[in-house]
């Protein structure tokens, strides 16, 4: 027997969402991180206005965002393979 789709309930046919909610949650929260985190370069930066500096933070802060950004899908990769690889209810939670 083939498995089952990860957010697909087995016994009714429907989406799982208390299950996809689970799953989105860290996903978010890891997100708002690291904007939290961009957002101290870029807004130091916006104060000083056009100077040299502030064109340094611009950078740290794109610097941020782009590591933040492969994190995050590093993430997303990791924990798609856990769910491909999981038996029925052995979902690491």
């Amino acid at each position: 027997m083939p498995p089952s789709p990860p957010f697909i309930d087995s016994a009714t046919g429907e989406l799982d969402t208390d299950r996809l909610l689970y799953e989105a949650i860290p996903i978010a929260k890891l997100i708002a991180a690291v904007g939290a985190i961009a957002v101290v370069p870029f807004g130091i930066a916006f104060l000083f206005g056009f100077s040299i500096f502030a064109g340094l933070l611009v950078l740290v802060g794109q610097f941020v965002v782009a590591v933040g950004t492969g994190l995050v899908l590093l993430y997303v990769a990791l924990r798609a393979l856990q769910l491909a690889n999981a038996d029925d209810g052995q979902i690491d939670e």
